[in-house]
């Protein structure tokens, strides 16, 4: 007497075959994990030897005893975590300001008939396609025309002026691929732009949001170009600008540069592996359909 066999089950063997992860994956991204997070590696160990063990046995020797002394240095002026509070101030501000702006932005462009709208997201691209360098000059005659040369806010202000391009033009696309029919219903039970916008588009628009603020957190944190444009005062500089006057101050000193280089890079870290998961869902978005 014949057994029949569940359609379901002769399936499944091929099904964990398929769905299984090849082992050449791990062996081809071993090695290139381990290459990327050389440099890290390589910073961590110089920020704990003492300068004199450097001095004598040159950077890329091993410790022979853990340190804190370039901790304690880059600390105990007080400028570096003075830099850091800066810093985490101006990117708090200009991130927030930035999506806030984009995503109205996006939202109107995407679910309106605005005339001109194509040539209007061009436009706001092709400002992120201008190199930086070229317009040094302007931005520092323009912030100190309107008086806000060294101040934060001329420098929320361009870091904001200079990101919501890109920033509309990724949640443009995001938004503009929202199932029609959701924004349908909402109109026929009498819900307004507002409304859609607060009840529909924000929440669908999560994983994208969490992607560019973690992209926009590290720009702006990271950023020395405009910091050095448009501040003059030392007390007012980023963690940027703070890094490059402690290698003149202690430019042998390789420990310390290491250390304080180790403490600027907390507070990105730490945004990046808090939306870990919205970045790796928002990069994928699309990707499916």
């Amino acid at each position: 007497m014949s057994t029949a066999v569940p359609s379901g089950a002769a399936s499944s063997p091929r099904r964990r075959r398929r769905s299984g992860r090849s082992p050449w994956l791990h062996v081809v991204m071993i090695p290139l994990t381990l290459l990327w997070m050389s440099p890290i590696v390589f910073v961590a160990m110089i920020s704990v030897r003492t300068f004199d063990d450097i001095a004598a046995r040159g950077l890329s020797a091993l410790p022979t005893s853990i340190s804190l002394e370039g901790f304690a240095t880059a600390l105990s002026g007080g400028g570096l975590l003075r830099a850091l509070g800066v810093s985490t101030l101006v990117t708090a501000l200009a991130v927030l300001a930035s999506l806030a702006l984009s995503s109205w932005a996006a939202y109107a462009l995407s679910r309106f008939r605005i005339p001109g709208r194509r040539t209007i997201l061009l436009a706001m691209l092709a400002g992120n396609l201008l190199p930086p360098q070229i317009l040094l000059v302007p931005v520092a005659r323009i912030s100190e025309g309107i008086g806000l040369q060294d101040t934060l806010s001329a420098l929320i202000l361009v870091q904001v002026g200079f990101g919501i391009g890109f920033y509309t033009f990724v949640l443009h696309g995001f938004m503009q691929g929202l199932p029609e029919e959701v924004f349908e219903a909402a109109r026929l039970d009498g819900a307004g732009p507002g409304l859609i916008y607060r009840r529909i588009v924000l929440p669908l628009s999560r994983p994208s949001f969490a992607a560019l603020a973690a992209l926009a957190t590290t720009w702006v944190f990271n950023d020395l170009i405009w910091a050095l444009t448009i501040l003059r005062t030392e007390a007012k500089f980023p963690i940027s600008a703070a890094l490059l006057n402690l290698m003149g101050g202690y430019g042998s000193s390789w420990n310390v540069i290491a250390a304080a280089s180790l403490i600027a890079a907390v507070i990105p870290a730490l945004v990046f592996f808090a939306f870990q998961k919205q970045f790796v869902s928002g990069l994928l978005v699309g990707s499916t359909k």
